[in-house]
């Protein structure tokens, strides 16, 4: 059985309160943050308090959310034996923005990947973060942000970065990688192997290792599919084996970068005359949308969608997402990047696109909002001493 989103306060309309990620002390973006700090980076802090060891793991698990994880303790008994507790994910809760923050230390709206699909400002284009068109925008200048690599290489830090050979010269790896050794691995005994070497190398080491297929299987096949189940498997048997290869003075941190549900409700943007009406473009993906008007349309627009929607997402113009700290702090000048009206469901609602984008109509799991089932991912931790 999946797992339920934890119930929210209300408005007197009966509304779930948005809930906000805890950015600074619970979410994705401290984790890193806090690593840097327990290898004694220079001028990095451990707000998560994780322990100082020399050499330090992150098995980031595409795809596996905290509710998830702990409603299949039987698929999953090594990861449930070594839960920690729950981080938040981030707005949107979707792999590009999950990643910015992995490799960035800072929320979504400190380095700019703001989700799957956003505007490009000045070409009315919207740039896909995951594909990542080159002639679009150069990922050194869409992300500019130092990493986490960058900051423990500088330090002395060994650096590796553990994953698929044909993610390595992808923008998003470019914006997101730069300072680590990528290492390229194509299976499970590869990515065992290969986090073992980068762990051993330097008196200090920092490594990562990714994952993506129980993120894709839940795409194709739900998060409720015995297919999930089966891939969540061994996915556990991966992170126990990088487990029993850490070498004294190594911590490994296990999380994920979202969680996932498979709304049974769509609503078409495109077969809707008031969703469509005042839309230059559609950005974001099915469960967090931003929407990017045209001229002049952005209040006619906020309120259509609110009257359309508003019984099963939360909309919000840019500033008021922005106010209520969505994002985290926003730099100015990435503002735009952020859709003047921006939608997210609470309900199991997908925003789809038929003739924009087609391929959302073959995906039966999805991600993006804020609701604790998407929001919420685990902090595993197992240690060497």
């Amino acid at each position: 059985m999946l797992p339920k989103p934890s119930p929210s306060p209300e408005t007197e309309s009966g509304t779930p309160l948005p809930p906000v990620p805890r950015y600074g002390s619970g979410a994705l973006a401290d984790l890193t943050a806090s690593i840097l700090g327990t290898l004694g980076v220079s001028g990095a802090t451990n707000p998560l308090e994780l322990a100082a060891l020399p050499r330090a793991c992150v098995l980031v698990i595409d795809g596996l959310g905290w509710e998830l994880l702990r409603a299949h303790p039987n698929e999953a008994p090594f990861l449930n034996s070594c839960a920690d507790r729950p981080l938040t994910a981030g707005l949107p809760a979707t792999t590009a923005t999950s990643l910015g923050s992995l490799s960035t230390g800072l929320p979504p709206g400190g380095h700019g990947l703001l989700g799957v699909q956003v505007a490009v400002p000045g070409t009315g284009r919207l740039l896909n973060c995951l594909r990542w068109q080159e002639d679009l925008a150069e990922p050194t200048e869409f992300q500019p942000a130092p990493t986490v690599y960058e900051r423990a290489a500088m330090d002395g830090v060994a650096t590796s970065y553990v994953a698929l050979g044909l993610y390595q010269e992808t923008g998003l790896s470019r914006a997101t990688t730069r300072g680590a050794t990528y290492i390229s691995a194509s299976g499970l005994g590869q990515l065992v192997a290969q986090a073992e070497y980068a762990l051993r190398q330097g008196d200090r080491a920092y490594v990562t290792v990714y994952h993506a297929d129980l993120d894709s299987t839940g795409h194709q096949f739900g998060c409720g599919s015995p297919h999930w189940r089966h891939q969540l498997r061994f996915m556990d048997l991966l992170a126990q084996r990088i487990a029993e290869i850490l070498p004294p003075g190594a911590a490994l941190y296990v999380t994920g970068d979202h969680g996932m549900t498979d709304p049974v409700e769509r609503v078409d943007v495109d077969t809707v005359p008031d969703l469509a009406a005042g839309v230059a473009m559609l950005g974001g993906d099915a469960r967090c949308r931003y929407v990017y008007t045209e001229p002049g349309a952005e209040a006619d627009v906020l309120a259509a969608w609110r009257a359309t929607l508003g019984d099963r997402a939360w909309v919000m113009s840019r500033a008021e997402a922005v106010a209520a700290g969505w994002f985290g702090p926003v730099i100015p000048a990435l503002l735009p990047r952020i859709g003047d009206v921006v939608a997210v469901p609470f309900t199991d609602l997908a925003i789809v696109a038929s003739v924009r984008e087609p391929w959302l109509e073959r995906m039966v799991g999805m991600h993006g909002s804020l609701v604790s089932a998407e929001q919420l991912v685990p902090l595993v931790t197992a240690i060497r001493e």
